[in-house]
């Protein structure tokens, strides 16, 4: 009998069960990093890299091959391994939140955006990962797996998904709002779809309206449109009505962008009679109204509905479910007048072409075994009891609600006299806590003294322990 010769495996792990491939890999990617290997440079032999690191030749081999599967090193038969380039224009140890940027509309997206898994989002506008039905999503997921291929690599029509659309005005009914299929647009997002309606109505220069405070992206996007933006004082029943009118008349805007209920940074919802005064104007205007309803199935209770109220002439009417299912799976709509749809239709072919039908397909599964009524049900009683308790440990430590929302994630509170909140969010990120400034959400810049709280990030108790000490300096 042949007994075959043990062959003895190279060791891959040091005591600290970080692979020896792994810490051959970021030697060598600091080095590019911090410059003492510059591009087109020779990487040391495999012998000498493996003597000097002790460890063995094939650990330095493979990481030498998965370096130039990344693109940062290549090979040279014959010749070795060698720097590709160019390199990136930043190392690695810069790569991070940029603290010294202007406290901007785009600051607290890119802060939270870019936080790893140790920051702390009170400031964020969405909710927990443990709070979404990951459950619910696998088993879409699986479900749309075993559908046609074309589900799975064609494009979708670009009106979006027939029974998803279907669906849809079943679940606008329910708010009083009458749509047909032929008035839903399915988007990507409701940020395309406002932005799809600002191509469509805005020229450059043109005026638009927005709460004053309202959601730092309507800033940053009507912006990028080059608009001519004119804030309203929002109060506790909606916008200042005599500040309104005021303001159609001075600059005769086009369009006015708002939330009705749920109102993104105050919580606050629109009364029916600020409702029916807000139409009466823009009808006497030829003001357009786009109605952002993003936040619609955090409500306890139906608000009213500009949409609902005038009965889609001089409303447009915007949803997603980005909030409440999954960020990661695009999928929003609009609701316009009949004779909108083709021209967007036609605006969102020329700007991103077919449909999202894979995220279409997995958002109408999910509406329809039931998974996101209950998933839904749970997060309005889970954003109850944190609502209650948010508000309570943050009027201990001196932050007092503006008002106390009815439902939703979000909760504005204004910080003890004496305290700027730029100053405060710019100090919290060094206590890894990113925060929402009040004037990111003001054009007026009037509401230094102010922050928004998602009550669903506020569960950790370093949040209150940490916002005490550094309002206390």
């Amino acid at each position: 009998m042949v007994v075959e010769p043990v062959r003895m495996r190279p060791q891959t792990a040091d005591a600290d069960g970080e692979t020896l491939i792994a810490k051959v890999m970021a030697t060598v990617s600091n080095r590019i990093a911090g410059r003492s290997l510059t591009p087109g440079a020779r990487l040391p032999s495999i012998r000498a890299f493996a003597t000097s690191l002790k460890v063995s030749k094939s650990t330095v081999v493979e990481a030498y091959e998965r370096l130039a599967a990344e693109g940062l090193i290549r090979s040279r038969p014959g010749s070795g391994f060698f720097v590709a380039a160019p390199l990136a224009p930043l190392s690695l140890a810069e790569i991070g939140p940029r603290v010294e940027r202007e406290v901007d509309p785009l600051w607290i997206s890119r802060q939270a955006l870019e936080a790893d898994g140790n920051v702390l989002k009170p400031g964020c506008g969405w909710l927990p990962a443990p709070w979404m039905p990951d459950e619910g999503l696998r088993r879409a997921l699986r479900a749309i797996a075993r559908a046609s291929a074309s589900t799975l690599v064609e494009y979708g029509p670009p009106l979006g998904l027939l029974p998803l659309r279907q669906l849809l005005t079943r679940r606008l009914a329910q708010h009083g709002i009458e749509a047909s299929p032929d008035q839903i647009m399915l988007t990507e997002s409701g940020t395309q779809a406002i932005d799809l309606l600002c191509r469509f109505l805005v020229e450059p220069g043109e005026a638009v309206l927005v709460d004053d405070p309202c959601y730092f992206n309507f800033h940053a996007l009507l912006r990028a449109h080059q608009a001519r933006i004119v804030g309203i004082p929002y109060r506790p029943t909606g916008p200042d009505i005599e500040r309104f009118a005021e303001a159609l008349r001075e600059h005769r805007p086009r369009l006015y962008i708002t939330n009705s209920a749920l109102h993104n940074p105050t919580g606050a919802t629109l009364s029916p009679l600020v409702a029916h005064r807000l139409l009466k104007l823009a009808d006497q205007s030829g003001l357009t109204i786009v109605e952002d309803d993003i936040f619609a199935d955090f409500e306890e209770a139906p608000a009213p509905r500009l949409a609902a109220f005038d009965g889609l002439e001089r409303v447009v009417h915007i949803g997603s479910f980005s909030k409440s299912l999954s960020a990661a799976v695009r999928c929003g709509f609009i609701v316009a007048p009949r004779d909108w749809i083709e021209p967007l239709t036609d605006l969102k072919i020329a700007t991103s072409f077919g449909g999202a039908g894979f995220s279409a397909e997995l958002v109408l599964t999910l509406l329809k075994d039931g998974s996101y009524r209950k998933h839904m049900e749970t997060v309005r009683q889970r954003l109850s009891r944190a609502m209650a308790e948010t508000i309570a440990r943050l009027r201990e430590i001196g932050l007092v609600p503006w008002i106390e929302p009815q439902a939703g994630m979000f909760v504005w509170c204004r910080l003890p006299d004496g305290s700027e909140a730029a100053e405060l969010a710019r100090r919290a990120l060094a206590s890894n806590i990113v925060l929402a400034p009040g004037n990111v959400f003001s054009h007026a810049q009037n509401a230094g003294s102010f922050l928004r709280f998602n009550v669903a990030q506020c569960e950790d108790e370093r949040l209150f322990r940490d916002l005490a000490a550094l309002l206390r300096r």
